[in-house]
């Protein structure tokens, strides 16, 4: 048998040689990959990092989709980057745009700021199944902010959708209890062939009213809660996130020529590099994981970002807790869900009370600081005025002297 040789983290391997394997052979990383410093860029980002960072601390950058987009938004915005989806004002993809998890939804917000296509019915609720109208001014502030952004972040999160059978229109989530109609209200899951029409839509719009815009998309790792298909929740998440990740695939091919076009492969990072990345709800990201992916988008689209090697350091601590997990198991576990939540509930609490310490202690040296500074130029303005007055009196002692001179001359 014919083999092939290439060369794989400094290692000389070879394989089966008897097919072509075209101009463009990637592997899968082994073990011992992962201790690479080239890691990141060879196995995880290749072929979707940008030629060259294009976000800035002034780029305005709107975000939404999916609760992974928050945690992009908030961790930009911690950073001082301009998110403008992170500023007070009346639009749905500020206020609730975690909640805006399928592309149907994301679409809506698009053609309703710029189109001003207004839904036939009731669709949009919010998490307390409150119900948003179409408010003209709150779809001004949409249009403000879609026409100011000069970087779009969508996440993507699920394909499962509630619709409308009378009108074909799609929920944001699941219709409310009070609301619920057998007759009208379906639930189906999205295929990939709409789903890649209407990535197109959303494309197509902005490149009509933001032509020069960069749009960035991303696929949360955030499985579902619960699936309303009668099969098992693992299974339904598995074709869920499949239905989205190969729609978007097909479509960012089909758009390869646009340099404006990215693709952040959060999914991944977190799906395939890692074994225990979940809380015990099995759902939501571990903290070191979740900073090693927001700091990969730094680190390769954003200037000056963060270096490799921060981003291998964050990474190492990353793989070194998944490992340590995987050895020891979680804190919580043998907690029941009741207990987690509270926990949680309460570290979130404490989280915003330490930053509201934070910000006050902040102001405080703030404050002190003008204080000194204001104490300091008063001091400065007194020295000045008595010198200047020592100054004027010395002019009016040699005036008078040489008056009392001149008088005795003459």
């Amino acid at each position: 048998m014919a083999l092939f040789e290439y060369v794989q983290d400094g290692e000389v391997k070879k394989t089966s040689g008897s097919f072509f394997r075209g101009e463009s052979t990637n592997f899968h990383p082994t073990n011992n990959s992962f201790s690479q410093s080239n890691f990141i860029a060879d196995y995880v980002m290749k072929g979707w990092a940008p030629t060259s960072k294009f976000v800035t601390t002034e780029t305005p950058i709107v975000a939404f989709g999916s609760c992974f987009a928050t945690n992009i938004s908030d961790y930009l915005h911690r950073r001082g980057y301009n998110v403008l989806t992170k500023k007070e004002n009346q639009a749905y993809i500020t206020q609730m745009g975690d909640g805006l998890v399928n592309t149907s939804a994301i679409l809506q917000q698009f053609e309703w700021a710029w189109l001003n296509k207004v839904p036939k019915g009731d669709l949009w609720h919010g998490f307390k199944a409150e119900e948003f109208g179409y408010d003209e001014a709150v779809r001004s502030d949409t249009k403000s902010l879609l026409d100011a952004a000069e970087l779009f972040i969508i996440t993507l999160g699920l394909s499962e959708i509630w619709y409308d059978d009378l009108t074909g229109e799609v929920f944001w989530r699941a219709v409310p209890k009070d609301s619920y109609d057998p007759t009208r209200h379906k639930f189906r899951v999205a295929t990939h062939a709409e789903t890649v029409q209407n990535l197109e839509a959303i494309y197509a719009l902005i490149r009509q009213f933001r032509p020069e815009a960069h749009i960035l998309f991303s696929v949360s790792p955030i499985p579902l809660t619960a699936t309303f298909r009668p099969v098992s929740c693992l299974t339904a998440d598995a074709v869920s996130k499949a239905v989205i990740r190969g729609a978007l695939d097909e479509f960012l091919r089909g758009r390869s020529a646009d340099p404006a076009l990215h693709y952040m492969p959060s999914y991944e990072a977190v799906i395939r590099l890692f074994n225990n990345q979940w809380h015990v709800d099995r759902r939501h990201v571990l903290q070191p994981v979740l900073n090693f992916n927001m700091q990969m988008f730094e680190a390769f689209y954003c200037t000056p970002g963060i270096t490799q090697e921060a981003l291998n350091s964050t990474f190492k601590v990353a793989l070194e807790e998944d490992v340590k997990i995987g050895m020891n198991g979680q804190d919580s576990d043998g907690l029941t869900y009741t207990e987690i939540r509270r926990q949680s509930i309460e570290a979130k609490r404490d989280a915003k009370r330490q930053a509201r310490i934070k910000e006050r202690v902040a102001a405080r040296a703030v404050e002190r600081r003008l204080t000194q500074e204001l104490a300091r130029s008063k001091s400065t303005v007194k020295q000045r005025l008595e010198h200047i007055a020592g100054l004027v009196l010395k002019a009016v002692v040699v005036l008078l002297a040489f008056q009392g001179a001149w008088e005795l001359v003459t």
